[in-house]
């Protein structure tokens, strides 16, 4: 039995200027976003609404306090959430949907149910995160020095919103990792024991989508990803519809280490183990699902299924090299440190591996890249 639901609605306009006419927008919404969006896509709009620029509360990805003093400053006769922004955007605002007397780290560690009374529109300038259309966001708990992912249906958003506009300006290394993360929510999508013939279809079209722009993007040089924008964001989307009913799993659970502590940025920290969890994958079980993924592969690079991922890995590669972990300031004694977190913490990710790995195998799989 399964039950396969797409919960926003999915629009997509030509502008920001466009989405406002459209949708609205009124003295009572609240966008959250980054000054650098907000200067050339809204600022020239002139929408009514209130707006509060994240980074003045906090650099990199979010935290626990980070959360908390944006909720402070929230309008009391807010209705309505519109982020505008890329995954540190979008997650923070889905907690502050939610009101009542808590701080974040009791959300996301269990101590309280959360009650939401603001909808929220999203709309996503990166191609990667695919937060747009999940219920999970993730959070750095600075006490507790770690990163916790969080899922809830009420975290859904009412409106998913694609701009291609909005992603033209992006940086090419944030382009980059984010476009990387959405290629691996496809991958750890299409191999979960969660997927059916319905994400199954979404993440076989973000990768068929990815590759080929990826392929273009090798020949033409890095700057050439922005003639793919729309397509980038199209594939970001369809790779969270995936993930966001399959599940992503052994490479974003080994990555959350990496993340919390070294505050490597997400897509970044999920490159850094992606092919070292696929190789350990294929050592472990080489026949199954994983077939069917180098035969998805093979027929969107052009080469022989036993050579995709190692083709895959190697285009990747040109996109984003990889450091060795070592580079990052990171020692041998770590390892064990983090497969016991990911271990203990991160059993929301686990139960979605393509196979069971152990304490042991994850600690080869972080010394293969150390």
């Amino acid at each position: 039995m399964y039950h396969f639901v797409l919960h926003p609605q999915i629009k997509g306009y030509q502008s920001f200027a466009e989405f406002a006419v459209q949708e609205t927008l009124q003295a009572n919404d609240l966008i959250i976003t980054n000054e650098f969006i907000f200067d050339p896509f809204i600022k020239p709009v002139g929408v009514p609404c209130h707006v509060l620029f994240q980074e003045k509360y906090g650099a990199g990805e979010p935290n626990d306090q980070m959360i908390d003093a944006i909720r402070a400053d929230i309008p009391e006769d807010t209705a309505r959430i519109i982020a505008v922004g890329g995954g540190t955007v979008i997650d923070i605002a889905k907690v502050l949907t939610f009101t009542g007397g808590w701080s974040t780290e009791d959300i996301f560690m269990g101590r309280v149910v959360p009650h939401k009374s603001r909808s929220l529109t999203v709309i996503p300038t990166t191609c990667g995160t695919g937060s747009e259309v999940t219920n999970v966001t993730i959070c750095e708990l600075k006490n507790l020095q770690t990163k916790k992912g969080l899922a809830l249906d009420t975290m859904y958003a009412d409106s998913a919103v694609l701009i291609p506009e909005m992603v033209s300006t992006l940086p090419y290394r944030f382009f980059a990792t984010s476009s990387i993360d959405a290629m691996i929510h496809a991958v750890e999508s299409y191999l979960s024991p969660k997927a059916i013939p319905h994400s199954e279809i979404f993440s076989e079209k973000a990768i068929e989508m990815i590759v080929k722009a990826y392929l273009y993007v090798a020949e033409n040089g890095a700057e050439s990803w922005k003639d793919k924008t729309a397509e980038f964001l199209v594939a970001s989307n369809f790779a969270g519809i995936a993930f966001g009913y399959a599940g992503c799993a052994a490479v974003h659970a080994m990555s959350y280490p990496l993340g919390g502590k070294y505050h490597i940025p997400h897509g970044e920290a999920n490159q850094l183990m992606f092919a070292e969890v696929l190789r350990k994958y294929r050592e472990k079980k080489p026949v199954g699902k994983l077939t069917q993924l180098e035969t998805l592969f093979g027929r969107a690079l052009e080469v022989e299924p036993g050579e995709a991922l190692e083709t895959l890995y190697a285009l990747m590669e040109k996109i984003l090299p990889r450091k060795p972990l070592r580079e990052y300031g990171m020692t041998l004694e770590e390892f064990p440190v983090f497969a016991d977190s990911v271990i203990e913490g991160q059993q929301r990710l686990l139960k979605n591996n393509y196979v069971e790995l152990s304490r042991a195998e994850m600690i080869d799989i972080y010394n293969a890249c150390y």
